[in-house]
């Protein structure tokens, strides 16, 4: 009995020290945020984070052993790999296969919170903590904080970045009529905007997380099943699980690091393998604003809610530049299939007899090519050696490279293509009428 209550007491002890320590936690949280970082600058912010997050991985990276002995990355080598997956760069100067199973889930971390999805998350759920803070307090907010203190004119975001025009977000619920009121009968407007930003940030981590837990289950599914595919995992040393994992979260933040050597040319005939890997390097970049849109259009046809019409018909007053308007959201997807079609043809036209398709079959050759021709822009996993491409390949590789979607919502900005299906509806309801 004296031990159990020896026992007892240091577990009161242990709790009681706990406690006092997460609160003392919770409150340096809450006192960085309302009187430093609040206070800082959106660029300042971006900068910090992905600082104290590179140098954070660094470190555990540094204090992990490699899984070869007869090799030891430089201390530089592991901090420029450290941020190049934090910010989804992909840019290495190590061969993967160098890494432990340890470091590689260390990476995959750095590669999640490093993601547009992942900060356009935590952005969402700081500013419905922020707005919460001030009606609480009776005052209203600042729209200018949005993802992770971003204005809501703060449009130049890269691959996923839009160009800010009011006119053409306004035109939205005149154009497309969802079935949805213009607006909800609610007492407290900044009431319904905390609950429709809080909203949308859960429903973004929720994308987030079936998304990938989804590719994460089905490529290791496939790589069990499939034998050609589990034996290049077993000849490299790599975990099946681990490699799952990091291929999802890379392919997803659109980062491009593969654990093998040679990226994804040891696949290049695992047609299955690929075509998995395809909606994970659409859904993560171009159509993320436009599935993200739909979900919520989804869930308001099934559940009505209040927050779902508001987001609808409010997207400018949202501020969340990856939450388009539902004209701006089908351009994204129309381009997105135009820009993977016209690449596709030519790459298939250049290459189909060349040196890189050699030994695959037309499936697999079908399949290598729409791969490769939908990393072109995103993520840059390869299943060829560039160096034995033709140059005009490669010429046709950089313009896709240089060229996004805010090319053409740039000349759609310049030209006014609200106004001119403002023109046509008005002349088709007059002639209907």
């Amino acid at each position: 009995m004296v031990v159990f209550s020896y026992v007892g007491k240091k577990l009161e002890q242990l709790c009681s020290c706990l406690s006092t320590t997460f609160r003392f936690m919770w409150f340096l949280v809450i006192y960085l945020y309302h009187y430093v970082v609040r206070r800082m600058n959106p660029f300042s912010i971006e900068v910090f984070y992905f600082l104290f997050v590179s140098c954070f991985g660094f470190l555990i990276l540094n204090a992990m052993d490699p899984r070869t002995t007869t090799f030891t990355p430089r201390k530089l080598d592991l901090f420029f790999t450290s941020v190049s997956a934090t910010t989804v760069s992909s840019m290495s100067v190590v061969e993967m296969e160098v890494f432990s199973n340890s470091q590689l889930i260390i990476m995959t971390i750095l590669m999640f919170i490093g993601g547009e999805v992942f900060t356009s998350m935590v952005g969402l759920l700081v500013r419905s903590f922020s707005r919460r803070g001030s009606i609480q307090e009776g005052g209203r907010v600042n729209d200018s904080m949005s993802d992770l203190g971003i204005p809501p004119n703060f449009h130049d975001q890269l691959e996923l970045g839009t160009i800010a025009n009011p006119e053409f977000e306004s035109s939205k619920s005149d154009i497309f009529d969802l079935g949805y009121e213009s607006e909800p009968h609610v007492a407290d407007v900044e009431e319904l905007k905390y609950k429709s930003i809080k909203f949308l940030g859960l429903l973004v981590l929720g994308y987030l997380l079936l998304v990938q837990t989804l590719g994460v289950f089905s490529v290791y599914v496939y790589l069990n099943i499939i034998s050609s595919a589990k034996n290049v995992l077993k000849q490299k040393g790599l975990n099946t699980f681990t490699f799952s994992l990091f291929t999802i979260v890379s392919t997803f933040a659109s980062c491009g690091f593969v654990p093998t050597n040679e990226n994804m040319m040891v696949f290049n005939k695992n047609s299955g393998l690929l075509l998995l890997l395809i909606p994970q390097v659409l859904l993560g970049n171009n159509l993320y604003p436009s599935v993200l849109r739909f979900s919520i259009w989804s869930i308001g046809k099934f559940k009505k809610k209040d927050e779902t019409s508001y987001l609808l018909n409010n997207t400018q007053e949202i501020g969340f530049h990856h939450f388009l308007s539902h004209l701006h959201s089908s351009f994204i997807v129309v381009t997105a299939l135009v820009f993977i079609l016209v690449q596709f043809i030519l790459f298939a036209s250049m290459e189909w007899s060349g040196d890189a398709l050699t030994g695959m079959n037309n499936y697999q050759k079908f399949i290598g090519v729409l791969f490769q021709t939908i990393n072109t822009r995103h993520t840059g996993e390869t299943i060829v050696d560039l160096s034995t491409i033709a140059a005009a390949s490669l010429v046709l590789i950089v313009v896709m490279m240089l060229v996004s979607l805010l090319t053409l919502l740039f000349i759609l900005h310049l030209v006014n293509i609200d106004k001119i299906v403002n023109q046509f509806q008005t002349i088709f309801i007059s002639n209907k009428s």
